[in-house]
């Protein structure tokens, strides 16, 4: 088997610099760079990783941490990010903490002991083992935020504007006559339903319909959506916005067991745009999230830190859209 050795011979280069090649490409002069591929290429040259790990303490490897990996959403996010990490060398370790901060922290005890170079949370909770490290690296800590937005945090972002999100959804039901509009949240301590609940109500005192807002409090899930959907039925709402697609297809269940139709009766819009959205009955109006970019931003952003480039974004708000399909129409008479 080649050695790094003969590959640096090969090439005209000191073996640091065919290192350097391997691991942080953009430090080496193009020229250089592209004849020692060739020359790794030709020779068929495979670094040995767990060597390279102890003697540079790095790992290559990435920690993506997701709330509920049996949520769809986050799917689609981990799909994105893993295929950042591998065109940028990494490999990506999955870890599901289940909405457990003890969890999470066991987790971010992989980044202390080095077992992995860099930590991507997509709850809305900074680990409290890494506060140590925040505060003594600040900006160059390797550790990024994904699908929320806390400034509290002090740690890089990547996510959609929530709020702005919320109020076209509002806006899109006020358009079609809707009056008396239900929401069901997320939990009160998450950022994101805190932002679209602020969007939601910002759309409604435009129109002078604050007063009107009926709001119900869910987890994200389709079970609770139910249960608060019984409750904005007897309201008397015409409409109901869910701050998840999760939420919006037990709402539709609901809807249905009540002896009611959507959208002839009752118009419903969800939130996330997972892949199932269009195959609800009705095909369900939603806010899309640009969730394979959501992940593959928030790599490229830890890569920059991890490679110590001038500068890396801070915080990075990614577009979303409101998708009009089946489940919204015209409040009747």
């Amino acid at each position: 088997m080649p050695t790094i050795i003969e590959v640096a011979a090969m090439a005209g280069v000191s073996t640091a610099t065919v290192s350097r090649v391997l691991s942080r490409p953009e430090r080496v002069a193009e020229q250089t760079r592209q004849r020692v591929l060739e020359v790794v290429q030709s020779l068929g040259y495979a670094p040995n990783v767990a060597a390279r790990t102890l003697r540079t303490l790095r790992a290559a490897k990435i920690l993506l941490t997701v709330p509920d990996i049996s949520n769809p959403f986050f799917a689609s996010v981990i799909r994105g990010a893993e295929e950042a990490a591998r065109d940028a060398g990494y490999a990506v370790v999955v870890g599901d903490t289940r909405h457990d901060p003890q969890v999470e922290d066991q987790y971010a005890e992989m980044l202390s002991r080095r077992e992995v170079d860099g930590l991507i949370f997509l709850g809305h909770r900074l680990p409290e083992s890494l506060a140590p490290l925040l505060s003594r690296q600040g900006a160059a800590a390797p550790i990024v935020n994904g699908c929320e937005y806390s400034p509290e945090l002090g740690v890089p972002s990547v996510h959609i504007d929530n709020a702005a999100a919320s109020c076209d959804a509002v806006e899109h039901l006020i358009g079609l006559g809707h009056r008396r509009i239900g929401l069901i949240t997320g939990p009160p301590i998450s950022p994101i339903s805190r932002d679209r609940l602020s969007g939601a109500i910002q759309a409604a005192e435009r129109h002078g319909l604050r007063d009107s807002l009926a709001v119900r409090t869910g987890d994200y899930s389709a079970s609770s959506a139910f249960e608060q959907t019984q409750v904005l039925l007897a309201l008397g709402v015409t409409a109901i916005f869910c701050f998840s697609d999760e939420m919006a297809m037990g709402t539709l269940s609901a809807i249905s067991e009540a002896g009611l139709s959507c959208p002839a009766d009752i118009s419903v819009i969800g939130f996330d745009d997972l892949p199932l959205a269009r195959f609800f009955q009705p095909a369900l109006t939603t806010i899309s999230q640009p969730k394979g970019m959501i992940g593959r931003r928030t790599v490229e952003l830890l890569v920059d830190i991890l490679r110590d480039v001038e500068s890396p974004a801070s915080q990075l708000t990614l577009p979303h859209e409101l998708i009009v399909r089946n489940s919204t129409g015209p409040v009747r008479g």
